[in-house]
Parts: structure tokens; sequence; C-alpha cells
């Protein structure tokens, strides 16, 4: 396995990214109802029903309500899917069934410009997908500005991070339905295990170690500490990881593409 050279890659790279994008404007109307959505039905379902009978909670030395305390990380969790999903399915789709790699390949782009590509495009469906929620949920009053506004590069590092996760699998997976392995012991206990739903100090000690090694963990607290402005030291260390994370993952996940398509 190579590692990606810096002179294998160019700003040729975007190309990829302006061709995912032309497509995407096609259907744009279809893609922005979701993030639209899927707040209003997570308040309603969330703040009318379940809030009333868990109460308020404590996080960050201060009393929140349970909607307020889950909105964040349901932007985190779009980031991660929307992340994550592109450089799956979708790649996997271009690059198996509708041959869209080898036509890119038969222009001046290299498969390093590609791949790199899909992953930029992927990060930015996970910014649009945030800001549109964001923008939802700031209506309602659940974000609080200037902080809030923090939460666009956030989702682009984050929405980088999890394309790089996402191609690694799209690298490695024999076929298109074996994603459901990685989704089954990755994805979803990340869903359910990262203090989206609860605070990670409910979970025994041994839990709060393993939640501290998954990126959604961190992904959330700096989510919901920059969007309720509610900060902490420890917000430092999370965002060192996603970009320690992010900068390892990024070639590793070319590098096994590279090997996947060209060996």
């Amino acid at each position: 396995m190579k590692w990606p050279k810096p002179s294998q890659i160019s700003s040729r790279a975007l190309r990829v990214w302006q061709r995912n994008f032309s497509i995407y404007r096609q259907n744009w109307k279809i893609s922005f109802v979701p993030p639209l959505l899927e707040p209003l039905l997570y308040i309603l379902a969330f703040g009318v029903g379940l809030s009333v009978m868990i109460g308020d909670i404590s996080y960050g030395g201060q009393q929140l309500t349970y909607t307020r305390f889950i909105v964040p990380a349901l932007v985190s969790v779009a980031i991660m899917y929307n992340a994550f999903f592109e450089t799956t399915y979708n790649s996997f789709v271009r690059m198996y069934y509708q041959k869209t790699f080898d036509a890119l390949l038969a222009t001046p782009l290299n498969l390093e410009e590609v791949i790199l590509g899909e992953m930029l495009w992927a990060g930015t469906k996970s910014v649009i997908a945030a800001t549109l929620m964001s923008i939802v949920v700031s209506l309602c009053g659940f974000f609080d500005f200037p902080g809030a506004l923090l939460l666009i590069p956030l989702a682009a590092l984050g929405g980088l991070l999890f394309a790089a996760l996402g191609m690694i699998c799209t690298a490695l997976v024999p076929g298109i339905e074996t994603f459901n392995l990685p989704i089954f012991l990755g994805i979803t206990p990340m869903f359910l295990f990262s203090g989206t739903f609860f605070p990670l100090q409910n979970l025994p000690g041994w839990a709060q170690n393993v939640a501290q090694l998954l990126p959604l963990t961190h992904l959330v607290s700096l989510v919901r500490g920059c969007s309720l402005q509610i900060w902490s030291g420890d917000l430092w260390l999370s965002l060192l990881y996603l970009l320690i994370a992010t900068l390892m993952l990024l070639p590793l996940a070319i590098a096994l593409m590279v090997r996947r398509i060209v060996v």
C-alpha cells in the first residue's frame, strides 16, 4: 500500500466536487427536505413527548431541558450520516455500478484526486445538512449565538473525518451488501453511546473510556458546547482529536482505495 504524495494531488480534485454538486443541484429540493423537517420531528417527539417525562438534565454546570440537550447531538449525527453514507453507498455505486470513476479517470484527473474529490463532496453535504438543521433549531430558540456559528467549520471537519471512515469501508468491503457490518458495528454504537441521548456520566467507567475513543463523542461535545455556549477546556482536546484523526484517515482512505482499484 502506497501512501499518496502531495505532488499527486492538485486543485483538479475540485472538479470531482463540482461534478457531484452539479448532480446535487438537479435534485436540491428533495435533498433540502430531510434536514429541514427532521429537526422539527425530533423537537416534537422529544420536546413535547419525552422531555416532559425526563425533566431537566445537568450538563456543563447548567440545567438544560432534554430537548436543548439532545438537539446539538442530532445535528452531529446528521453530520456523521451525510458524510459516511455518501462515501459508502453512493461512492460504491459511482465506482462499481455507474462506472463514474472510470469516466473521470479518462480525463486529466488521477485516482488520488478522484477519491479526494469524493470525500470533499461528502464533507460539503455534511455542512449543508448541519447548516439547514441549525437554521431550523435556531428559529425554535435552541441554539445560542455567536457560538452556533462555529458549527459550520465543525461540520466541515467532522464531515471530512466521517467521509474518510466511509471511504475506508468502501475500500475494504467485498460488496455493497457488506456495508451492513460497519454500520452495525460502528455507526450504530456511536449513534447510541456518544453522549447523544444521555450524558456520558450515566455510563459505567469502562464504557465512558470506550466512548472517548469514538469520534462522534468528540463531535457531539464540540457541537453542544458551541451551540449552547457551554465552554470547557475539554473541548480543545476534542478538537485536537478530530484534527489528528482527520489528518490520519484522509491519506489512509486514499491509499486503501488506490490499492482496491489498481490491484
